[in-house]
């Protein structure tokens, strides 16, 4: 009887083991793409990013509600250098880059 248990509890152990590890990888590849993984699943992250560059930016959500979401990008000194409005009925994406040039992006996303 003592066998089983062991077994049983030997086995629980390696499954467990197993499952946090993949957990782990999961983590390492959302954290590779530019360290913003609360964000890397908005349908408008790619094209900021591939229209900013993947800088060290830090993102900070303003508003987040059923029509828009407006998005904070600061450099590493806390300065906001872009600004993003996400139009979600329409799928309208704005960038603007907050010092001089303005608007930059203005399009509506496949």
């Amino acid at each position: 009887m003592s066998k089983k248990w062991i077994t049983l509890l030997l086995s629980a152990f390696i499954l467990s083991a197993c499952s946090d590890r993949a957990s782990l990888d999961n983590t390492e590849a959302t954290e590779e793409i530019g360290g913003h993984k609360e964000w890397a699943d908005l349908p408008e992250y790619p094209t900021l990013i591939d229209t900013i560059g993947n800088d060290d930016y830090s993102i900070k959500t303003v508003t987040d509600n059923q029509g828009k979401r407006i998005l904070l990008l600061s450099d590493p000194s806390g300065t906001e250098k872009y600004k993003s409005i996400f139009i979600k009925d329409t799928n309208r994406l704005k960038i603007i880059k907050v010092d001089d040039d303005g608007e930059i992006f203005n399009e509506v996303l496949d």
